[in-house]
């Protein structure tokens, strides 16, 4: 009886890195401008590879990956540029 209970607990660990592998994956394929749907699909047959792939797969010119970077954080002055704005906080 404690053999299925240990196989069932690594069982439901690796479901849990497969899906946090294609969720990774996703993202990525995303923001470097190939849709999240390639990502999804390719973490979710190639497990681990799937998110490698990724990091080293070329991203598209007018990407996210290379106008906003990796993670995509800018600065709050940066925002404000980008928008037009003079900087002040008097705005609605």
């Amino acid at each position: 009886m404690i053999a299925f209970a240990l196989i069932g607990s690594k069982a439901l660990w690796l479901l849990y890195a497969w899906l946090a592998s294609a969720a990774l994956s996703g993202y990525l394929s995303e923001r470097k401008g190939y849709g999240e749907r390639a990502g999804l699909a390719c973490g979710l047959l190639l497990f681990v590879l799937g998110p490698l792939i990724w990091l080293v797969w070329p991203a598209r010119q007018d990407s996210k990956w290379r106008t906003a970077g990796i993670i995509g954080s800018r600065t709050k002055k940066d925002r404000m540029a980008g928008a037009g704005h003079n900087g002040s906080d008097d705005s609605p």
